[in-house]
């Protein structure tokens, strides 16, 4: 089985559209959360996301939007995207919004793998480092995770004694907002039989994308640093 994972497509139709002209051929698309936040077309995006079909974990900037959690978390910024996002979904999609399951979710036909936001141990919790991984890997049961959250594409494994008991947990990277100095949209594919994972960036219309924010009225950083992966 192909799986086209998607995360942190964060309202960036240019960048959406643009991953998934580039991805290959796939039996399943995941989408590991943050749907909405800091781009101009949330709804655009959760129709074209739900359109791919209804494998889905919640991220925080979704809860946000959906009034499922305060913003004390949010720098300020971000809040004014969250508040600014929640006046312009929909109905119908402020409440798929509030539907969004929280992680670890698992399928029935890919057993040993769990999709999350975060991580196994909290949906909300950064892994960024390799002792941010540490823990949830080790304490991980499921042989294989996929998460979103950090924007930053690749992987970590734990190194235990028993190269058998490898607990490899893999980011595809962020497709609306990167942060890893790389502005390209990104996003992975998982060969569930070879059991192998490919890394995608794709460039997309980087300058639309800030002009729609900007006519938005969204605060001009958000459009700016499109450009910088930052």
């Amino acid at each position: 089985m192909q799986v086209l994972l998607l995360s942190d497509i964060h309202s960036n139709l240019e960048a959406l559209e643009a991953c998934l002209a580039a991805a290959p051929a796939h039996d399943l698309v995941f989408n590991l959360g943050d749907i909405v936040g800091y781009g101009a077309n949330p709804n655009e995006v959760i129709d074209r996301s739900r359109a791919l079909g209804n494998h889905f974990v919640r991220g925080n900037h979704d809860k946000a939007a959906a009034g499922l959690m305060d913003l004390d978390d949010f720098n300020p910024i971000a809040g004014m995207a969250a508040q600014w996002t929640q006046k312009h979904l929909t109905p119908e999609n402020l409440e798929w919004l509030r539907s969004l399951p929280s992680g670890p979710i698992q399928l029935p036909q890919l057993p040993d793998v769990q999709f999350v936001h975060g991580s196994p141990m909290d949906e909300d919790e950064y892994v960024v480092t390799a002792r941010d991984a540490l823990e949830p890997l080790l304490l991980s049961s499921v042989p294989l995770t996929f998460f979103g959250h950090s924007h930053v594409q690749g992987a970590f494994s734990s190194n235990p004694i028993d190269a058998g008991a490898l607990r490899p947990a893999y980011n595809p990277g962020s497709v609306g907002q990167p942060r890893d100095g790389d502005w390209r949209a990104a996003f992975a594919v998982f060969d569930s039989e070879a059991r192998a994972i490919t890394f995608h960036r794709v460039p997309y219309n980087l300058k639309k994308a800030q002009d729609m924010i900007l006519a938005a009225d969204l605060p001009p950083r958000l459009a700016t640093r499109l450009a910088a992966g930052r």
